[in-house]
């Protein structure tokens, strides 16, 4: 029986293929290898159809054709899901899972058949196809069909083999386009595809005009505003050292996870190359591979990080870093399940702990002992099976003395003194090693100061820097092991007398660098039973350093000799008392000798300020310092050389520290330096001056001292014409510390604060920015009373940031609103209540944003504000926290606010009136209840509301015809016959432009209570400015000779002096400038609701209109008579003189 053929394969059972495997591969991707296998079988299949064409020369891939069709069909059922869809994923999974399968089964065809590259396959020919397709999508006007195709794209494009270089340009450029677009999605899955493109960029065949994919990349990693874009950024870019300076300024990246993810993905991950079979040893991560700055910079940046998962991050890299540093990274250890190393850790783990200590430079900061401390958390293994041999102190490296002084201090902190006494070396013994390396030390500083004097001495700069290096590591093996000496056990008195000898040997020597006093004063402050013998015994080392021993008797340098001989009961070394010798006067010194004695005070002076950084005790218990005060400090205080006197200052602020009548005479001395020293002596005068007001706090800045108010006076006009950047951010830290201490509490310092914090001036200055920025909501959530003082401050504030905003032309200052929100979010009682995580009870009935909702509804009524500055107030409203419990009256009165707004003072557009209208819903909707019986007569008869009812009877309505005050920042010479010397109705009286019509005549200016009323005269609408500036024949019987208030021109003249930021458009022509000048002469009456005098009641309207009538009438037979002499200055300027003559008399 002959056997069976196949049946020839059907185009048309495409069309009911696809869609079943489509169908399984959306439900679930555990069945994705079967269908990809069944998928490719069809595609195989159809592949095979072919039409002969051209009479058999050719054939016709109608087969390959018919697939793509069906293919590219069950894509676009896909593409117009929106992201998170899960049957969508699985189906691009899918496809994306496919694109890699043919590419490898084209691989395996192409050995096999012996196929060139230049040869075409069904599978390439199917990917262009594909590409193309997803190309003409990326340009889709639906965001979610851009997203789709940029995410195939994306995922399939490490999957293709080869494409020619027409689709490879059309694909770049695309995905560069998709780069910009709007959707931060799409950019994630743009930014991804061209990560994955940029290593197979080939920089030479780019023309001039193209940018470099991978530039483009780290622009975006470094630039774009969307955390996903950087994130996919950092996982797609390809390892090597050219990317490794710009993910490294991730690990400062505004978002916590990504920067947790540079710790983990980055650096952890490529310590070590990715697979056996690269020919490094270690990875571009490899801490080796590193600067010793990148090094720091990566453990100052995740250690210090504020989220804990990056601080969690950064230490398990430390960890791994300790493993992975010697032998190039090729050491392995044996771990258990844990990750802990199995055998116990020794030698091996010692000399692992060097390497990982010789990454870091030891002298500088404490980045390594942070890093090792780290260690010590993190590797609990390390930490328990640590031991210090005997053998292990006899050769002491500056790293190993770092390691044992780091170890002990660990278990001091965990109070572990099993460890301590196990690991500490006996007191006798620490201090010869002590002295070995301090003998050392001196002998090399003398051989090289021998060498430096030898004429004859030729050395290069190679052995001169390994003298150096050798030098500098004596001083910090010393400066360890004196650390260490701080928790040595003093008990045995043999060590106790050896140590003091030695530590009081070392301070009397000149030859003791600078940096190790300060250590050597803490192992002395540990040796001595009190405060008196520690300065005891630092004024005995004064005194012999200005008055030392003749050259024939003791050596004063000897540290050599027996502890046990010569010795007083607390250790010191007896010695005959000697009469100083009175100081040689500097007229008589020599040069040589003048630079001695200045090089002997200032290490006097270091001595002094580290004793006196250790004493708590006041000054008149401790008479042995008024010597020290008179002969060394004060006399420093008056030299002119900058050392000299900066280190006299510091000791002067140290005693006014512990002596309080030192503190009340010296103060006026360090005001005075502030003024006229340069930056350097200023710094360190207003630390002082900021620790003494903190110190004695009652001294300065009580409640009934009259010079505390002239000290804050002095620090902000201070604040306000510094120029310095550091200066100024000292003054917000200090000014800070004293608000956030409750010592200072007036609402102009921090109005202050506010206006130097948002001020575009400050843009560059990151630590003033940075101080305030954790000031304000620290200072904000830590009372209630500090919250209701925020509140208080912002209207003026806001109608002062209004006007600087309107005013300033950059870009870099922040807006009213952004300012207006962030005050919300400093006053919210429940966000002060989760700050201090409980601590604050009865947040959720805490009143003050039904206050300061009354507060803006006020401010609402005034005309002053433009469209967007109301809608910016009435935005906030919506914004506010509304307690659960409030009281009736309260509740009361914030309805009667809404009400008349929304009736005498709506707003004018949509998006203000409905955010108005949202909030009257909120507030009756929540206070129903008490809102019941509403009624504004039953109000009116309360006496405590009588000052609220007469400040909204003054409101007048606006007209639906009254045009919008003009926006302030555009300013007009006012033409009005209202001059600087008018009084003023209402503080919100404006001048209406000129009108465009007519040449003579002018718009009435209304001289009644208010400019709001609308005027029904028409005839008076068509009038020109001009009509405004013309003098009057006849007195106006509503005007009158302002009344110069002095305490207001004195109120106004001090907050222009102590004002910290003046911003103001630097192009002001001079009649803006002249403007400005008659403005602030103008004695411009308040509102109700700043606490003004309420004006005289208005006349009847139909009275008023008949008297603006005939004013207007007088105006124009002026005007008619003498139109020619019309000018634009006001009728009262040839008084302003007088009356400025008059305000001073009276100040």
């Amino acid at each position: 029986m002959p056997a069976r053929t196949a049946a020839p394969f059907d185009l048309e059972s495409l069309k009911t293929a696809l869609p079943k495997i489509f169908d399984q591969v959306q439900n679930t991707t555990a069945n994705h290898q079967k269908n990809y296998i069944a998928l490719y079988k069809l595609q195989s299949d159809a592949a095979n159809i072919k039409q002969a064409v051209q009479r058999g020369k050719s054939d016709k891939l109608i087969g390959e054709k018919a697939f793509e069709s069906a293919f590219v069909d069950m894509l676009l059922r896909v593409l117009p899901l929106k992201k998170g869809t899960p049957v969508a994923d699985r189906s691009i999974k899918f496809m994306t899972g496919y694109a890699k399968f043919i590419t490898e089964k084209d691989l395996e065809e192409r050995q096999k058949n012996g196929l060139d590259e230049e040869d075409d396959t069904t599978s390439e020919r199917f990917l262009s196809y594909l590409l193309n397709f997803l190309l003409d999508g990326c340009n889709a006007k639906d965001k979610i069909v851009r997203f789709r195709v940029c995410q195939c794209i994306a995922d399939t494009i490490v999957h293709f083999g080869s494409i020619d270089e027409d689709l490879y340009a059309r694909l770049r450029a695309t995905l560069l386009d998709r780069l910009r677009d709007k959707e931060a999605t799409i950019r994630t899955q743009a930014a991804a595809a061209l990560s994955k493109l940029s290593f197979t960029e080939d920089l030479d065949e780019l023309d001039e005009d193209d940018t470099p994919i991978l530039e483009v990349v780290l622009d975006a990693l470094a630039y774009d505003t969307s955390p996903d874009v950087r994130k996919a950024i950092i996982q797609n870019l390809p390892p090597g050292p050219a990317i490794l300076p710009p993910i490294l300024e991730r690990s400062r990246d505004v978002d916590g996870g990504i920067r947790k993810l540079v710790y983990s993905s980055i650096l952890e991950k490529f310590c070590l190359p990715p697979d056996e079979a690269s020919t490094g040893t270690i990875g571009f991560t490899h801490p080796k591979a590193l600067s010793i700055a990148q090094r720091e910079m990566i453990v100052r940046n995740g250690l210090g990080d504020r989220e804990a998962s990056v601080k969690a991050a950064a230490a398990q890299l430390l960890g791994h870093w300790v493993d992975v540093v010697r032998n190039d990274g090729s050491k392995k250890e044996d771990r258990d399940a844990r990750g802990n190393v199995k055998k116990e850790v020794s030698e091996e783990t010692i000399e692992d702990l060097l390497a990982f200590l010789g990454l870091f430079d030891l002298a500088e900061g404490k980045v390594a002992d942070d890093a090792l401390s780290s260690v010590f958390e993190t590797r609990i293994d390390i930490y328990e099976h640590l031991e210090f041999p005997e053998e292990y102190w006899s050769e002491l490296t500056p790293e190993r003395a770092f390691l044992a002084r780091a170890f002990i201090d660990k278990c001091v902190a965990k109070n572990d003194r099993n460890k301590v006494d196990s690991t500490l070396p006996v007191t006798t013994a620490m201090a010869f090693r002590i002295q070995d390396a301090y003998n050392a030390l001196v002998q090399q500083i003398h051989d090289d100061e021998a060498l430096m004097q030898d004429p004859e001495a030729d050395e290069d700069e190679e052995a001169h820097a390994a003298r150096e290096d050798a030098r500098l590591d004596r001083e910090l093996t010393i400066g360890e092991l004196l650390k260490l000496g701080v928790n040595l056990d003093y008990g045995d008195e043999i060590g106790r007398r050896k140590m003091t000898q030695l530590v009081r040997g070392m301070l009397a020597q000149d030859v003791l660098p600078e940096p190790l006093l300060q250590n050597a004063l803490d192992v002395l402050r540990v040796l001595t039973p009190d405060e008196k013998d520690l300065i005891r015994v630092v004024v005995e080392v004064v005194h012999e350093l200005r008055d030392p021993v003749d050259e024939d008797g003791e050596e004063k340098g000897d540290v050599t000799a027996d502890p046990d001989e010569s010795m007083t009961e607390l250790g010191s070394p007896k010695k005959q008392p000697r009469i100083p010798q009175p100081p040689k006067p500097v007229s008589e010194m020599t040069p040589e000798e003048k630079a001695r004695a200045d090089a002997v005070d200032l290490r006097c002076l270091a001595l002094c300020i580290g004793m006196l950084e250790r004493v708590n005790g006041t000054f008149e218990d401790n008479v042995t310092l008024e010597g020290i005060l008179t002969e060394l400090i004060v006399p420093s205080v008056k030299r002119r050389e900058m050392a000299l006197r900066e280190k006299g200052l510091i000791s002067l602020g140290l005693c006014c520290l512990i002596a309080r009548r030192m503190a009340l005479s010296s103060f006026q001395l360090f005001l005075s330096q502030v003024s006229s020293a340069p930056e350097v002596i200023k710094v360190r005068v207003l630390q002082i001056i900021f620790d003494i007001l903190m110190v004695h706090e009652g001294v300065f800045l009580s409640a009934d001292n009259p010079n505390g108010e002239k000290i804050i006076e002095f620090l902000l006009q201070l604040l306000g014409s510094e120029e310095s950047d550091r200066v100024q951010a000292l003054l917000c830290v200090g000014i800070s510390k004293l608000m956030l201490a409750g010592m200072v509490a007036d609402e102009r310092v921090l109005s202050t604060l506010v206006l130097v914090y948002i001020s575009p001036e400050t843009a560059e200055n990151q630590e003033l920015r940075q101080c305030l920025s954790y000031f304000f909501p620290v200072y904000a959530y830590s009372s209630a009373a500090n919250q209701d003082r925020m509140r208080k401050i912002f209207i003026p504030l806001y109608e002062q940031l209004t006007k600087a905003y309107a005013e300033w032309d950059g870009d870099d200052m922040v807006s009213p609103a952004q300012i207006a929100f962030m005050f919300v979010d400093w006053t919210d009682p429940v966000h002060a209540s989760q700050a201090v995580k409980g601590l604050r009870k009865g947040a959720e009935k805490d009143p003050i944003h039904i206050h300061f909702a009354q507060d803006i509804l006020k401010a609402l009524f005034s005309a002053d504000y433009d469209k967007e500055e109301r809608k910016v107030l009435i935005q906030m409203l919506g914004k506010l926290t509304l307690p659960d419990e409030v009281d009736d009256d309260k509740v009361r009165v914030l309805k009667l606010l809404i009400n008349n707004l929304r009736t005498r003072r709506p707003p004018r557009d949509t998006t203000a009136k409905n955010a108005l209208a949202k909030f009257d819903a909120a507030i009756a909707k929540k206070y129903e209840k008490q809102l019941e019986n509403f009624s504004d007569e039953e109000l009116r008869k309360l006496e405590e509301l009588k000052d609220l009812f007469e400040f909204l009877d003054d409101i007048i309505p606006l007209e639906d015809d009254e045009d919008e005050p003009p926006k302030k920042g555009r300013k007009r010479r006012s033409m009005s016959v209202a001059t600087e010397t008018t009084t003023a109705s209402t503080a919100t009286d404006r001048s209406p432009p000129p009108s465009p019509r007519g040449k003579g005549k002018a718009k009435r200016r209304r001289l009644s209570q208010s400019d709001d009323e609308s005027d029904d005269d028409d005839n008076d609408d068509n009038r020109t400015e001009a009509s405004r500036a013309s003098p009057a024949a006849t007195p106006v019987p509503t005007r009158a000779m302002p009344k110069r208030n002095a305490a207001e021109k004195s109120k106004k003249a001090t907050h222009k002096a102590f004002e910290p930021i003046v911003i103001s458009s630097d192009d002001e022509d001079d009649d803006e400038d002249d403007e400005d000048e008659d403005n602030e002469a103008t004695p411009v009456a308040k509102s109700r609701a700043n606490g003004a005098r309420r004006p005289p009641p208005p006349p009847p309207r139909s009275s008023r209109l008949k008297q603006e009538a005939q004013i207007d009438e007088d105006i124009d037979d002026m005007l008619d008579d003498d139109a020619g002499n019309v000018t634009k200055d006001s009728i009262m300027d040839s008084s302003e003189d007088e009356e400025e003559d008059e305000v001073d008399n009276i100040l």
